[in-house]
């Protein structure tokens, strides 16, 4: 792995199978009394987030200290940047500090790039704006990866709020990399612009039908209905939404018990996603936070453990 992971673009496809088989390592930890390896010890990781966040932080956070690294949380709202202090003077103070790896997420699309040639440190792109995630998306794919055996020609359905989806973009790039037939879908005012012309160059399949899509795939996908970045009216109401584009619980009916239903969270039930779909038996909600543990455990491992490191 190189330096820094900004993108999915970063990694190769030998770069995804070696996190991965790291990362089922990792989730064994997870099921000892004793959750900790000494395998970053002495080693300083800080999560700085600009953005409000639950799952990716705290796993980061444990990630970081069952590794046995130092890990501290900082947020926007309690550093000097609410005083008004620059992105570009708040990290370079950090990392003044000797700090080794940076966790950010930021609010503006490109951030972490910049400070990445700004600082000595690692940098981990917890969330740009609507650029990528690219963690999120290793973590997806490792979750439907142990419950399919395989992404190879799988199909794999993204849906919803795709305008304003950095997970989206991260996904598209991971699963058709690692070989997945992936469709998107999305009413037209939150289809991000441009798309067909990428789709066709990156190879993937684009939809405004969700019932017809549904019954070929392999896997669902929801996306969050992301309104605190939306000014104005993408839709007439959430009820129209959900009825255009919800996984209800008659659409539910349309899957087959084994097709698996995912989603990045966190999930606005009754909109994006139904109780019955959020909770049914073939959900990996749930298996998607303790995979994110997992992976993110690699990605300080490989980006902080050096080569030598058993």
């Amino acid at each position: 792995m190189r330096k820094h992971l900004l993108s999915v673009d970063d990694l190769s496809v030998d770069d995804i199978a070696t996190i991965f088989a790291t990362a089922a390592e990792m989730h064994d930890v997870q099921r000892r009394e004793v959750k900790k390896l000494p395998a970053l010890r002495g080693r300083t990781v800080i999560n700085l987030f600009f953005e409000d966040s639950t799952r990716t932080r705290s796993s980061f956070e444990i990630a970081g200290k069952w590794l046995s690294a130092d890990t501290i949380n900082i947020t926007g709202k309690g550093s000097s940047a609410s005083k008004g202090e620059s992105l570009r003077d708040t990290v370079l103070t950090i990392t003044a500090m000797g700090v080794d790896a940076l966790v950010m997420r930021h609010s503006a699309s490109g951030a972490a790039q910049q400070v990445a040639q700004w600082v000595d440190a690692s940098v981990i792109n917890a969330g740009d704006g609507t650029h990528e995630h690219p963690s999120q998306a290793l973590l997806d794919a490792y979750t439907l990866q142990r419950r399919l055996g395989t992404l190879e020609g799988r199909r794999v359905l993204l849906v919803g709020d795709l305008t304003h989806s950095r997970v989206f973009r991260s996904n598209v790039k991971c699963l058709t990399r690692l070989g997945a037939e992936v469709t998107v879908v999305a009413p037209p005012t939150l289809m991000p612009s441009g798309v067909d012309a990428w789709s066709r160059e990156a190879g993937f399949a684009t939809s405004y039908d969700l019932d017809e899509a549904l019954p070929k795939a392999d896997a669902v996908m929801m996306l969050r209905v992301q309104r605190e970045r939306m000014s104005g009216g993408f839709f007439p109401s959430a009820r129209e939404y959900t009825v255009g584009y919800g996984l209800t619980r008659d659409r539910l009916a349309v899957l087959g018990p084994d097709v698996p239903i995912c989603h990045p969270g966190p999930m606005n039930r009754g909109l994006e996603i139904a109780a019955d779909a959020a909770d049914a038996a073939q959900s990996l909600v749930l298996d998607q936070v303790s995979s994110g543990l997992a992976v993110r455990m690699s990605i300080l491992y490989h980006l902080l453990a050096g080569e030598g490191a058993s």
